[in-house]
């Protein structure tokens, strides 16, 4: 199985979209991208990669599991 690793913002949205999430949008002061009634808030985009944790901390909230993630990048 591949290594959880950090990823780059423009790698994070590209694969959100794959699982079905549109966007992304600006409102207020983070993007955010849809799929049906669940909203995901982002980070905003910046020079650094997201970290490992951040990005579980936003699989959980996107009802992603780690190893579909995994799968699909």
């Amino acid at each position: 199985m591949p290594k959880f690793k950090s990823i780059s913002w423009r790698e994070l949205v590209k694969c959100l979209k794959r699982f079905g999430f549109e966007g992304p949008y600006q409102s207020g002061k983070h993007p955010y991208m849809i799929k049906g009634n669940l909203t995901l808030t982002i980070p905003n985009r910046h020079s650094k990669d997201i970290s490992t944790d951040l990005l579980l901390r936003i699989l959980r909230q996107a009802e992603i599991d780690k190893k579909d993630w995994l799968i699909k990048e």
